[in-house]
């Protein structure tokens, strides 16, 4: 369970060990905990800005516990579908002990089941897809540190000072030399590789860090999201490019299937970008403010659809004092609107 994990170029030697705590021969290892922290600091990140993007908290509660559980199923399905090898049996494609997800599975899960919540929830769509893009990068950029503890999701060899390797390096490598040669890819198992986690990992912090700086500056609903697919798109496709465990469609243009999908989002979320900040780019954009209690409103509100919304310029602190104020606003008038009933 130990890896002794080298970086010769920077002198650098690990012994990693990929259990975390043993409780009566049960492992609880690195790599579930890891995607843990990821997950939690995107909820965080998602219930501290919510009312940014004018969704409640607490309704939203439902929407990412329908999210979670739904991208980790299609996660591991996209991955077994998409593994260039075959599993022995039913136990080991469920088995997640040993690492084993794909992002794409799980934004496919994450964003189609998420949808459905949030119009069984009553949250605007465009704008929960705005605050998951930013927290999936966080996932996804602490999340990748499983992959490390694991010595899997890595690359072909390189020369870079920051090469490494591992037996478990060693020994896929040695396996695979064959089947990897076939494809195109010529490997040596005794020399490092591209720790591709890293990129990855790095790739996804400096997307969030440029959303986060544009989430004020943003002229409709549903454009963080599309230029989180643009961003992850571009890395992925040359990240993945150097990766050793990909399903390859086609040798002769070095073509993964990652990759393919990759290159699709990308296209397809720039020219939806293009044209929709044309249209959206004069005026500024407004955020209706977050309902908390939906039964309340209605009273308040019976005749038809009253909002009060900021400019999406409008900073953190005013999105949430505002937001109660107008929360509170709306309790007084159900109140009275209920003691109107009970007079009559």
């Amino acid at each position: 369970m130990i890896n002794l994990v080298q970086f010769p170029g920077l002198g650098l030697s690990l012994h990693i060990n990929r259990v975390a705590i043993s409780l009566g021969g049960f492992n609880i290892y690195w790599y579930g905990i890891i995607l843990a922290a990821g997950l939690m600091g995107g909820l965080l990140f998602a219930f501290r800005y919510g009312p940014d993007f004018g969704i409640d908290t607490d309704r939203m509660v439902d929407v990412v516990v329908t999210g979670t559980v739904m991208a980790i199923v299609c996660a591991r399905i996209y991955y077994v579908a998409m593994a260039p090898f075959q599993y022995q049996s039913v136990w080991e494609m469920i088995d997640l002990r040993n690492g084993g997800i794909a992002i794409y599975g799980a934004l496919i899960g994450a964003f189609v089941f998420g949808g459905l919540a949030c119009k069984w929830r009553k949250i605007p769509l465009l704008q929960m897809f705005d605050l998951v893009a930013m927290g999936f990068l966080i996932g996804q950029g602490i999340g990748r540190w499983g992959n490390f503890v694991n010595q899997e999701a890595f690359g072909c060899n390189t020369t870079l000072p920051w090469g490494m390797y591992s037996e478990a390096t060693q020994s896929y490598l040695a396996a695979n030399a064959a089947s990897l040669a076939a494809q195109g890819m010529t490997v040596d198992p005794t020399m490092p590789v591209h720790p591709t986690f890293l990129y990855e990992s790095l790739w996804c912090f400096a997307g969030l860090f440029m959303l986060f700086r544009f989430m004020k500056k943003r002229c409709f609903h549903g454009e963080i999201f599309l230029l989180y697919a643009v961003w992850y798109g571009c890395g992925r496709f040359w990240i993945e490019g150097l990766r050793t465990d990909s399903l390859m469609l086609s040798a002769a243009l070095n073509l993964r299937a990652s990759q393919l999908v990759a290159a699709v989002s990308v296209i397809l979320a720039l020219a939806l970008e293009i044209h929709f900040r044309r249209i959206y780019r004069k005026a500024p954009m407004m955020v209706n403010l977050a309902v908390a209690d939906l039964n309340a409103y209605a009273k308040a509100f019976p005749d038809g659809v009253c909002a009060k919304a900021l400019p999406a310029s409008a900073s953190h602190a005013e999105f949430v004092q505002k937001t109660k104020e107008w929360n509170r606003e709306i309790q007084e008038k159900a109140k009275s609107a209920d003691s109107a009933q009970a007079e009559e």
